[in-house]
């Protein structure tokens, strides 16, 4: 396998940067750029001089044997000191000694095409490189655990099962096997659909862990939105004034409740005879309502609240308790004083995310399709055994959801689907 390089680590100013090279033969480079004249041992760092051929830099070095490698091949790296010339200057060094500079993700790929790892455990590390909370960094570390891998290839051995008694069927007909393998295969298949419908039940918080709960403040003008969004974010984000119809678009914020994303949108207050630049506002506000995983409703004493969308739930606030407002609600809160505020975090987590539960999310569309794909398959699969129809029909529907599901491990994942996959990576993974 021809030799690859790239510099491991983020790219900037720091206390140390790797340079990582991986293939066939790479110990040699390890033997021309740096000091150490031993004899090397895998897993051992060594200390001495890095000769970049301009300059010389005091790192380490260390050697991976394959296929006890990130790769499975042999792979070198050399920790250096983390100065953006510096790291330059030693992948140069790499390059000139033989390696070609490694394309986005290519040391991942190799690792997949070596047997090292699954593709889903491979994006799985994708979604821990570029998370941006805690349950994101959680989530992909289950995926690099190969939890969705092991459920898939459960499942798939479930159905390889159902194709070995389709199998006994035809080539032993006079055995008359049908119809004690058909009450089989059903239960095998329920099996697998209640499998199937458990993953696909785990999409919709995937997504929320991965891209956030989109939360909409709404209410009419001056009911206290834009007080209530500067009190969560901790700062003054929105302006706030007596003066009803000051927020005209929508201002967004960010905060994070128990390693979870909550996107904020003050959005302009709902009413009628509004002018032509607030009823603008008025519009995206109510996109933003419609595209809300979860709506934050302000409620003033003696207006009933608009119609919202019935699959999205509400939590009803009663603000400006400081000023002695009280009334029904689900939290009364005061934007200055903070009296409230906790319960109303507690309330967003709860209804806009629930419960983190252990283990498994899908986060990704195509792990999604692919499991949606197969539920049908198999379902079809199901129906055409309850029909009585000919062992071979609904041993095609089993075979083609076997190859379905197999995409989630990468087993039968196409070429097209493993680039687009490592090209999102960076050049050093």
């Amino acid at each position: 396998m021809e030799k690859i390089t790239g510099i491991a680590t983020a790219h900037g100013v720091g206390g140390v940067a790797i340079v990582r090279v991986s293939g066939d033969n790479v110990l040699q480079i390890a033997k021309e750029m740096f000091s150490y004249r031993g004899e090397y041992e895998p897993n051992v760092l060594y200390a001495g001089e890095i000769d970049c051929g301009t300059f010389r830099d005091f790192g380490m070095c260390v050697y991976f044997r394959a296929p006890k490698s990130f790769t499975g091949e042999d792979t070198v790296e050399f920790h250096c000191h983390g100065g953006t010339e510096i790291a330059r200057g030693v992948l140069r060094a790499t390059i000139e000694h033989g390696a070609r500079l490694a394309e986005r993700g290519e040391f991942t790929r190799r690792a997949f095409l070596n047997g090292k790892l699954s593709l889903s455990a491979a994006e799985g590390i994708g979604e821990m490189i570029s998370a941006q909370s805690e349950a994101q960094v959680r989530a992909g570390y289950c995926l690099l655990g190969e939890q969705l891998t092991r459920e898939g290839k459960r499942l798939q051995d479930i159905l390889k099962e159902c194709l070995a008694s389709v199998d006994a069927d035809v080539d032993y007909p006079e055995e008359d096997l049908t119809e004690v393998s058909r009450v089989d295969i059903l239960k095998r298949l329920a099996e697998v659909e209640r499998g199937l419908e458990e993953l696909l039940s785990r999409y919709s918080k995937g997504k929320k862990i991965k891209s956030g709960v989109n939360v909409a403040l709404c209410g009419a003008p001056n009911a206290g939105k834009s007080s209530l969004l500067n009190a969560l974010l901790g700062y003054d984000r929105a302006i706030v004034s007596d003066i009803a119809g000051t927020t005209r678009d929508c201002i967004e914020g960010t905060i994070d409740l128990n390693g979870v994303l909550f996107h904020l949108t003050d959005t302009a207050g709902l009413r009628e005879g509004a002018d032509d630049i607030e009823r603008e506002g008025i519009r995206r506000a109510e996109a933003a309502i419609g595209g809300a995983d979860i709506i934050v409703y302000i409620k003033e004493t003696g207006k009933n609240p608009p119609e919202f969308p019935a699959s999205v739930p509400v939590i009803t606030v009663r603000s400006k308790r400081d000023l002695a407002y009280e009334g029904d609600g689900d939290v009364c809160l005061s934007s200055v004083t903070g009296e409230g505020l906790d319960e109303l975090r507690a309330l967003l987590y709860e209804r806009g995310f629930g419960v983190e539960q252990d283990g498994l999310y899908l986060m990704e569309e195509r792990h999604f399709r692919a499991v949606e794909q197969t539920l049908a398959i198999v379902r079809a699969a199901r129906l055409s055994v309850e029909k009585g129809e000919f062992a071979e029909l609904y041993a095609e529907h089993l075979k083609r959801a076997w190859t379905e599901l197999g995409t989630l491990s990468g087993e039968t994942a196409t070429e097209d689907i493993v680039t687009e996959i490592f090209s999102k990576f960076c050049v050093g993974k």
